[in-house]
């Protein structure tokens, strides 16, 4: 008779989260998965006349030079970007959270740069490292030489300085965040048992920040792909290729109307992404059942 009661119980509360969930799941379908599914029927066809051409538009956008430059300079700006953020944003939130004094005007500083929009933040980086800008003014003025700064391989580093600028502060909030939830009473625990801060950070707060590790990772991965607004405003529709990015890429070919690569590439860049996606999320998983088997 319990058990009866319990399985209707559940059953009752599945259909009501079901309809709780409905309104969600219809506008995901609607709105995100028919679209996909469209594109993916349109990559196997010809753009004009739909005829029917199979890995065709596949095969003429991985050959396509411009498409390998793009994608080899989104990877490139991904592995040099994301391991500086992360790396630079956790230092400075430990360091801030020891700095209680000052505490407010650092949080303060570092999260200035998000409230100022990106049109702004381009015209002083490009007031910044323009040919005839500050700092070549500066430089001409100890005696060098200036450079150009926006139209040479040089370009890349000043976006990967200017995203990091950006997004500093925000990976700062979300690492403060994880390190507030590690009870100080491990800190005092290790403090007492003879630990330094350095093993202190080693010990206890890096293996309590995964999860935190994980969304902010997460977010700093899908904020590098916002970057093109700044690479755009910086250097337009064609930028030195060192900066040349697939947002570039879909951009020229949505104005030239080229449907075909174009539904190509986005199925293979969200087939990519996914994949990514979930095979990082298929690690976590296996790492918090093997933590769970050893307690």
């Amino acid at each position: 008779m319990e058990k009866g009661k319990r399985s209707k119980r559940r059953r009752r509360e599945s259909r009501d989260a079901l309809l709780f969930l409905l309104p969600s799941l219809l506008g995901t379908g609607g709105f995100v998965l028919l679209p996909f599914l469209d594109v993916l029927r349109r990559s196997f066809l010809r753009a004009v006349g739909n005829q029917f051409v199979g890995w065709e538009n596949y095969r003429q956008v991985l050959e396509n030079e411009a498409f390998r430059l793009a994608a080899g300079n989104t990877a490139r700006f991904m592995l040099v970007c994301l391991p500086l953020l992360l790396g630079i944003s956790l230092g400075l939130a430990v360091l801030v959270r020891q700095a209680a004094w000052f505490q407010r005007e650092m949080k303060t500083g570092f999260l200035l740069p998000m409230a100022i929009p990106a049109a702004s933040m381009v015209v002083f980086f490009r007031m910044l490292f323009d040919q005839e800008g500050w700092l070549n003014q500066f430089l001409k003025l100890l005696g060098g030489d200036g450079k150009r700064w926006l139209t040479s391989s040089s370009a890349f580093w000043v976006l990967v300085t200017c995203y990091l600028w950006k997004n500093l502060g925000y990976d700062l909030i979300l690492w403060l965040a994880g390190l507030g939830a590690v009870p100080e009473e491990q800190y005092e625990a290790a403090r007492v048992q003879g630990a330094g801060e350095w093993q202190c950070f080693w010990y206890i707060t890096l293996p309590q920040l995964k999860e935190t590790a994980f969304v902010t990772g997460l977010l700093s991965f899908v904020n590098a792909f916002r970057v093109f607004r700044e690479a755009y405003l910086l250097a337009g529709d064609y930028p030195h290729e060192s900066i040349y990015m697939l947002q570039h890429l879909f951009n020229n070919w949505f104005v030239n109307l080229d449907m075909q690569k174009m539904t190509a590439a986005a199925v293979l860049l969200v087939l990519l992404t996914g994949g990514i996606l979930g095979i990082e999320e298929g690690w976590r998983n296996s790492r918090e059942k093997r933590e769970r088997r050893v307690l």
